[in-house]
C-alpha cells in the first residue's frame, strides 16, 4: 500500500514517485491510497480515493458501502472541484511549507538539548528531546519521557506538541508547522524558553 497523501508537500528539489510508477511491474500489487485533507487543506470534508487491483477496489467498496455508506455529495463535488480545478496554488503553498519548516527546524535546533533533523515532505517536524530527559521543572518534576516533555510544554508554556511514543518512537516529539509563521516563532521562543527552565 501506497500513501500518496503527501505528494504535492515535499521539498528541497525532490521529485514525487509513486511505487507503481516507478516500477510498472508492482501495478498488479500496489493499492495506492491518497486524498485531499493535506494537499487541498480540506481536512474536515473526509474523502480520499484509491487505486489498485479491480477486484481489491470491488471489495473496498462493498465494506465502505457497509460501514458508512458513502461520502456526503458535497464532499465528492469537493473533491473533484479540488482536483479538477486549478492546480498553481499547489506551488505557492509548498514553497510557504518549506519556509515555515526551515524556520522551525532552525528553531528548534538552536534549544540546547533539542535535536531536529530536516523532514522532506509534509507538514511535521519530529525532534529528539533525548538530552533533556533527567531534568526537572521548576516545581521539581522529573522529565523522564518524550510524554513528560510534551505535557509540561502544554501545562506551563501553552505550546501544543505530540509525544513521539504516539508514532512509535521515544523520546521525540512532532510539531505541526501548518499554522502562521508569527504562530511558529512564539511556539519555538516558548519550547526555548520551557528548556531553559529545567534544571
Amino acid at each position: 500500500m501506497a500513501d500518496d497523501m503527501y505528494e504535492h508537500i515535499i521539498y528541497d528539489g525532490f521529485d514525487f514517485a509513486t511505487p507503481a510508477a516507478v516500477e510498472p511491474r508492482l501495478k498488479s500489487r500496489c493499492l495506492t491510497i491518497n486524498g485531499v485533507s493535506k494537499a487541498y487543506a480540506m481536512t474536515g470534508w473526509r474523502i480520499g480515493y484509491a487505486g489498485g487491483p479491480a477486484e481489491l477496489i470491488a471489495a473496498m467498496a462493498v465494506i465502505q458501502g457497509q460501514a458508512t455508506s458513502c461520502p456526503s455529495s458535497v464532499s465528492q463535488a469537493a473533491a473533484v472541484a479540488a482536483l479538477n480545478g486549478p492546480q498553481e496554488f499547489l506551488r505557492d503553498r509548498q514553497r510557504s511549507f518549506q519556509a515555515r519548516r526551515d524556520l522551525v527546524v532552525a528553531g528548534l535546533n538552536a534549544i540546547d538539548g533539542i535535536e531536529c533533523p530536516t523532514p522532506e515532505g509534509a507538514f511535521y517536524t519530529f525532534a529528539s528531546c533525548a538530552e533533556v530527559l533527567g531534568r526537572k521543572t521548576p516545581e521539581g518534576a522529573l522529565i523522564a519521557t518524550d510524554a513528560d516533555f510534551c505535557t509540561y510544554v502544554l501545562e506551563h508554556h501553552d505550546v501544543a506538541i505530540v509525544p513521539g511514543r504516539a508514532f512509535g518512537l521515544s523520546p521525540y516529539f512532532r510539531i505541526s508547522y501548518a499554522t502562521s509563521e508569527e504562530e511558529l516563532r512564539e511556539a519555538l521562543v516558548r519550547i526555548a524558553r520551557a528548556v531553559v527552565q529545567l534544571t
